[in-house]
C-alpha cells in the first residue's frame, strides 16, 4: 500500500472512530506506526542522530514527554534538560523530564506538525519508544529550527519483523544457589541487570528463583491499592514504565487516581499514567539489598512476562527507602491462589 492509499484508510478510520489512536489505528489497518506516522502528509523525516536531537530538545522549553507500554503509558510535562548520552546508552536527568534512552534499538525519527506538533522516535519493529509534544508554552520558533536542522529527505520505513521473546532455560539449568547468592550480594539496584545476565534468566524467572523472603507475588488489586494509598498519605513514590528503547520515570507524590473503564489513571499537573489493568497478569513485591538498606518495589507484568510499570518509594543513593513505603509496600495483599479440587 502505497503512503497516500494508507493515508486515505487511516482518515476513513478516524472518520468512523474520531478517538482512535495512532497505535491502535496501526493496528487495525495491519501496519507499524512508524509506518502510519510516514505516511502523514504533515510529517517530516529525521536524520538518525539521536543524541544531538535529544540535546537540542531543551530551548523548546516546557514540552510533554511520552513513553509507553501496551499497557502503560507515562506522560510527563517540563523542560528536557541535562541529556548525557554515552555511545547507546543516555538519560535526561531533571525533576520533571527524569529518562534512560537505550539507543540500540532506536530507527526512525519523525517530526509530526499536526494540531500538536510533536518529535517521534520508533524502534526497528516500528513501535514507538518515545513521543516529545509541544504545550502552549513551548516555543514554536525552536521547534521549527530543531526540525529544519535536522531534516532528512523522506524515508522508507521497513520495519523488522517482533523476533519471539527469550526462550527461558529451564530452571534445572541454573546454578540457583550462586543465583541467589549473587541476589543477597547486591550493592546497588542496577547491580539486577548484570545479575540476569550472568545467569542467563529471564526477569519473571529470576523473581521466582529469588531468594526466600525476596519476591513475594501479590493482588494486581495493590496497583489500585498501593496508589489510592500513596495520594492519600501524600507519600511521594517513584513510577518506572517504558519499552527497549526508553524508561521514564516519575519522582514525587499522586493525587487524582481515576479508574475509567478498563484503565486506571493518575491525572496530575505534569504527569498522567493510564494503566490498562484488563493486561496485567502478575504483580510482584519485590525485596533487593543495596549498601543502602533494602530498596523494595512493586513490579507488574503482562501475560508474556514483559513488564508494564514498576513502583519504588522515593530515594536517592546514600539514603535508606522511607519506612511508609515499606510499610505500604509489606501490607500489599498476596494473590489469591486458585484451589484445584
Amino acid at each position: 500500500m502505497n503512503a497516500s492509499t494508507l493515508w486515505q484508510s487511516y482518515l476513513h478510520l478516524k472518520a468512523s472512530e474520531p478517538k482512535i489512536r495512532a497505535r491502535d489505528a496501526a493496528a487495525r489497518l495491519n501496519i507499524s506506526e512508524a509506518e502510519l506516522v510516514a505516511a502523514d502528509p504533515l510529517s517530516i523525516t529525521l536524520f538518525p542522530k539521536w543524541a544531538d536531537i535529544l540535546g537540542g530538545l531543551e530551548i523548546l522549553g516546557p514540552v510533554m514527554t511520552l513513553t509507553r507500554n501496551e499497557a502503560a503509558v507515562h506522560e510527563k510535562t517540563g523542560i528536557y534538560a541535562n541529556v548525557s548520552i554515552n555511545g547507546q546508552m543516555g538519560l535526561a536527568l531533571n525533576p520533571e523530564i527524569d529518562l534512560r534512552f537505550f539507543l540500540h534499538s532506536w530507527r526512525y525519527g519523525f517530526a509530526v506538525r499536526g494540531e500538536r506538533p510533536s518529535i517521534q522516535f520508533f524502534d526497528r519493529h516500528g513501535d514507538a519508544v518515545h513521543k516529545v509534544f509541544l504545550t502552549d508554552r513551548s516555543d514554536a520558533a525552536a521547534y521549527d529550527e530543531l526540525v529544519s536542522r535536522f531534516a532528512s529527505s523522506h524515508a522508507c520505513v521497513e520495519p523488522d519483523k517482533v523476533q519471539d521473546q527469550q526462550v527461558e532455560q529451564p530452571d534445572a539449568a541454573i546454578d540457583v544457589a550462586a543465583f541467589r547468592q549473587g541476589w543477597l550480594e547486591m550493592a546497588d539496584t542496577h547491580d539486577f541487570f548484570p545479575l540476569m545476565r550472568r545467569f542467563n534468566v529471564t526477569r519473571t524467572q529470576a523473581l521466582r528463583l529469588a531468594p526466600s523472603g525476596h519476591v513475594r507475588e501479590v493482588s494486581l488489586e495493590s496497583v489500585t491499592i498501593l496508589l489510592h494509598s500513596a495520594a492519600a498519605s501524600a507519600l511521594p513514590i517513584m513510577v518506572f514504565a517504558g519499552n527497549q528503547g526508553c524508561l521514564q520515570i516519575h519522582t514525587g507524590p499522586v493525587r487524582r487516581i481515576v479508574p475509567m473503564g478498563p484503565w486506571l489513571n493518575v491525572l496530575d499537573p505534569g504527569f498522567n499514567l493510564h494503566l490498562r489493568m484488563d493486561l496485567f497478569e502478575h504483580a510482584f513485591v519485590v525485596s533487593k539489598p543495596t549498601r543502602d538498606g533494602q530498596v523494595t518495589s512493586l513490579e507488574c507484568y503482562d501475560a508474556s512476562g514483559q513488564m508494564i510499570v514498576q513502583y519504588f518509594g522515593e530515594r536517592k543513593p546514600g539514603r535508606p527507602e522511607l519506612p511508609e513505603w515499606t510499610e505500604l509496600a509489606h501490607s500489599l495483599p498476596d494473590v489469591e491462589r486458585q484451589h484445584v479440587h
